[in-house]
């Protein structure tokens, strides 16, 4: 992937999308008879002219559930497939790198930035890798449990950039951090909200478990709210299904990644924290999809 600008082909998609010149309907999850369903991410993109779909199932197996995850690329023009593409490793580079347009378009850009990143796994080291030259990062610090006991992983993040701290505990990689990214797995909050910053841009991503959410919902009630599609993200990221059930509305989020391609909706206010939630969109994965065909086809 080193040969594709991941973060520029998302940035063109959502400006796209902000342009209605795309498509992007809701994402479906179909439960299997006796446990386990899949996802299916849907997407059509006007201006490469190629639509198609991702299919993602959740397996429960003893000792933990097989997730894959494969894409369909299909012609507007012949109507006949393009590419099937294994999306296992497509997905963690366009989930980190929608993190990293998210934090291009609203983190500061006037000062040096400190950084926290929870998480270790490959997803976490693709968001650090898409980040790294977005600002100028005075601090980076990285949690998560497993991390203390496994050197190669910590080889890993000591090699992706200078100057990488290994916190010892969630707690001390946020405190005083501007930009937090959540890159985890977990279904349930993998930080205390009360250790963020009074400003800081927090950003969170999808697991197929049930109604996951990485931050408290409540934090939604007092942060500034972003997400990769309001039209869609609402309805199937786990926080805001929570907060709403206690309270938060949809109509408070303050833009998606669309309007903020297009400069349709404000930036955030410099003193209240911002919270930035990814869902995972079939867009994304149709605008990876294409980028890959067009590099293999060149």
């Amino acid at each position: 992937m080193g040969k594709i600008d991941i973060v520029e082909a998302m940035r063109d998609l959502f400006t796209e999308l902000g342009q209605d010149r795309a498509v992007q309907p809701p994402q479906t999850i179909t439960e299997f008879p006796q446990g386990g369903d899949f996802i299916t991410y849907l997407g059509a993109l006007g201006g490469a002219g190629v639509f198609g779909a991702k299919l993602s199932p959740y397996l429960p197996r003893d000792g933990g559930p097989i997730i894959t995850a494969w894409s369909v690329l299909m012609s507007m023009e012949t109507g006949q497939p393009l590419a099937l593409l294994d999306a296992g490793a497509l997905t963690t580079e366009r989930t980190a790198a929608t993190t990293a347009l998210a934090v291009d378009l609203l983190a500061p850009n006037d000062r040096p930035l400190k950084l926290a990143v929870i998480g270790s796994g490959a997803v976490a080291q693709a968001h650090m890798r898409h980040v790294a030259g977005l600002r100028d990062w005075a601090d980076v610090r990285v949690y998560s449990p497993s991390l203390a006991s496994v050197p190669e992983t910590q080889a890993k993040w000591q090699g992706l950039q200078s100057g990488i701290t290994l916190a010892d505990t969630a707690k001390v990689a946020v405190q005083e951090a501007d930009v937090v990214m959540l890159c985890t797995s977990s279904g349930t909050p993998v930080v205390d909200v009360a250790d963020f910053a009074s400003n800081a841009l927090v950003t969170s991503i999808s697991t197929n478990v049930a109604r996951a959410h990485e931050v408290d919902p409540a934090f939604l009630k007092t942060a500034q709210v972003y997400c990769d599609y309001r039209a869609t993200t609402p309805n199937a990221a786990g926080d805001m299904v929570i907060a709403q059930e206690s309270g938060w509305s949809a109509n408070d989020i303050c833009g998606d990644l669309a309007e903020l391609c297009v400069a349709s909706c404000a930036k955030p206010d410099a003193d209240r924290p911002v919270f930035f939630r990814s869902i995972g969109l079939g867009l994304e994965d149709i605008a990876i999809g294409y980028a890959v065909y067009q590099h293999a086809t060149a």
